[in-house]
């Protein structure tokens, strides 16, 4: 590709950035530049486009229309681009810039540990940033600020799933809680929980259960994350659901608390990633895809699915 090409690629690059960002600074930071340098960026591409792009609003911007029809089609064509320009080849050793993955606290605890070393190991001058699942996770990886989703919930198209390991859910007390093996429907119900606010303020795999039942929980503590979930347990009679592989890691090294089985009826379920169909034969995506597949088969392999 001449270079006057390669000029322009870079120049979609920081575009792609200062609609992601709306601040000028703060897309600075990402693409390593001043941001004076930023700034006469974003005036270049204003001249380019004829289009003001971000119009001034407080500290930040807002797109203009056409702007936000850009940031549509960047989020398509960018990755497209880089593989031309990169070529069908990818070589980890050498590659730079920023992986990102959208995942939970469950993901940094169980699959973390087999996919981070692996990762940093075969490409040590990547940047890896897992990043907070939240409703708007998929619509980022539709718009481009996300590589690679890891989840429980199935997107529509165009987004792919594929399924990586199995697992389920386990309640998590007090040591000292009177329901001792496994608890009952109506003791579940009757319970208080922590709810990990996963997403709208739920855990909606396991509202949903409730409700395909004629039934709810009630909350007495919500947080953000399933590690935060077993600091409200010791000295209460709070439950809190978790997934299995992360409560058995827990409750390892956290003598004030232990394992009870959740209601008969709690299905096991399959995690797995999510990424753009747009991506599909880019070759850096494809190798990290293989990576995280790998880790998974490393994570089931130290604990066999049932």
């Amino acid at each position: 590709m001449p270079h006057s090409d390669l000029g322009l690629l870079h120049e979609l690059r920081a575009l792609s950035i200062l609609l992601e960002e709306r601040n000028v600074t703060r897309a600075a930071v990402r693409f390593h530049l001043s941001q004076s340098s930023m700034s006469r960026t974003l005036q270049r591409l204003r001249a380019l486009f004829a289009d003001e792009l971000l119009v001034r609003s407080g500290g930040d911007y807002e797109l203009t229309p056409r702007a936000r029809e850009m940031q549509r089609e960047l989020a398509q064509l960018l990755p497209r681009l880089e593989s031309l320009v990169a070529g069908r080849g990818f070589d980890p050793s050498t590659a730079t810039g920023i992986v990102r993955i959208v995942g939970t606290d469950y993901t940094t605890s169980t699959l973390g540990p087999h996919l981070l070393p692996r990762l940093l190991l075969a490409a040590p001058e990547l940047e890896v940033h897992i990043e907070p699942r939240d409703q708007d996770s998929y619509a980022d990886l539709e718009r481009g600020r996300a590589d690679i989703a890891l989840s429980v919930l199935r997107p529509a198209a165009p987004l792919r799933w594929e399924r990586l390991f199995t697992d389920d859910v386990v309640c998590v007390v007090d040591r000292d809680h009177p329901v001792r093996d496994r608890f009952a429907l109506a003791d579940y119900v009757a319970a208080r929980h922590v709810v990990v606010t996963l997403i709208q303020r739920e855990q909606p795999m396991i509202e949903r259960w409730l409700q395909t039942l004629g039934h709810s929980r009630t909350a007495a503590v919500r947080v953000a994350h399933f590690s935060s979930a077993f600091t409200a347990l010791p000295g209460t009679a709070l439950v809190a659901t978790i997934p299995r592989r992360l409560a058995e890691l827990r409750a390892a090294t956290d003598p004030r608390v232990r394992l009870v089985e959740a209601p008969e009826g709690f299905d096991a379920f399959p995690y797995g990633m999510v990424w753009h169909t747009r991506l599909e034969s880019d070759p850096m995506h494809s190798w990290l895809r293989d990576m995280i597949r790998a880790a998974a088969a490393d994570l089931t392999s130290c604990r066999p699915e049932s």
